[in-house]
């Protein structure tokens, strides 16, 4: 287990026990959030390693390695997708001012949105640590994502776009990672970061039974403060954040169900709602966040 004594981010020793979080997907265990004073960084203290935390995957509820449609909120999860898909490339080649480029996807699960961007033109890399879901991206699309130490073997200033939807949370070497990143972009290329926003109402109404903080699998639970500290240690700007309004009642569905012991689809459509409403006012307060990042120089 890792046991922090200091922030991940920031390196701040001001950090305290916040919150504890059920692992609902696996192993039913209860681990510990904590919050730094100074970033406001949240993370899960004493999570597996690297090289232990794989068996906190091992389920078909894992929708992003497994793809499963069971269930009504794996369901409306995929129709969503659809719509979410080309709205994410529609995003990227606004912001990189590109009609084709090159792009890598770093934890491409399944090889959905590599498959979208392949087919608008664009030259596509991918990255993903499981085997299964490499698998499927093969056999769905025909596309062959490498393991995820790759990262580190990949050629300096190549990517125009390098995008990480719902990863970076995940990803233990944090610094290494982005530092990693920053490399590979080309100058004014544009690094795509969309995380879970602890700072978002519908994470207030639900507190610990919050499903995005989905630990062990989620190490980092960020704030737009802590995540501008991050880039800003790695020669990375934010020039802007984009919501994700269908995740407030993604996450709201999957809180009721840990809250209550079964869905309450009125009430997860009224606190996604409620969230996307404050979020309408203030981008940085959506369930889900994504950052829009340039490399400098």
């Amino acid at each position: 287990m890792i046991h922090y004594k200091s922030c991940p981010v920031c390196n701040s020793e001001l950090i305290q026990a916040q919150l504890i979080a059920t692992d609902h997907t696996v192993s039913q265990k209860k681990f510990s959030i904590w919050q730094c004073n100074d970033c406001t960084l949240r993370f899960t203290q004493d999570v597996p390693s690297q090289y232990d935390i794989a068996v906190y995957y091992a389920s078909e509820k894992y929708i992003s390695h497994s793809d499963t449609k069971k269930g009504l909120v794996n369901n409306l999860y995929h129709q969503v997708r659809k719509k979410t898909l080309q709205s994410k490339r529609k995003l990227v080649k606004r912001e990189t001012g590109l009609s084709t480029g090159s792009l890598l996807d770093i934890g491409c699960g399944t090889g959905a949105f590599l498959d979208t961007m392949q087919k608008a033109g664009w030259q596509i890399s991918g990255l993903e640590p499981d085997e299964s879901a490499r698998a499927k991206a093969e056999a769905l699309y025909g596309i062959q994502p490498q393991e995820s130490k790759k990262l580190f073997e990949l050629d300096a200033g190549y990517f125009d776009a390098i995008t990480m939807w719902h990863v970076l949370e995940h990803v233990h070497d944090l610094h290494d990672y982005i530092k990693q990143v920053e490399k590979l972009l080309k100058p004014g290329g544009k690094l795509f970061i969309a995380v879970p926003n602890y700072t978002s109402k519908d994470a207030q109404v639900y507190q610990e039974h919050w499903a995005a903080y989905d630990v062990p699998r989620h190490l980092y639970h960020f704030s737009p403060q802590s995540m501008e500290i991050l880039m800003a240690k790695h020669g990375l700007k934010i020039s802007a954040c984009k919501p994700m309004w269908y995740d407030s009642f993604y996450v709201s569905m999957l809180s009721e169900q840990y809250k209550n012991g079964q869905g309450n689809l009125i009430g997860a459509v009224y606190n996604g709602l409620g969230s996307n409403f404050k979020a309408w006012q203030d981008t940085k307060k959506c369930s889900s966040v994504i950052y829009i990042v340039t490399k400098l120089n």
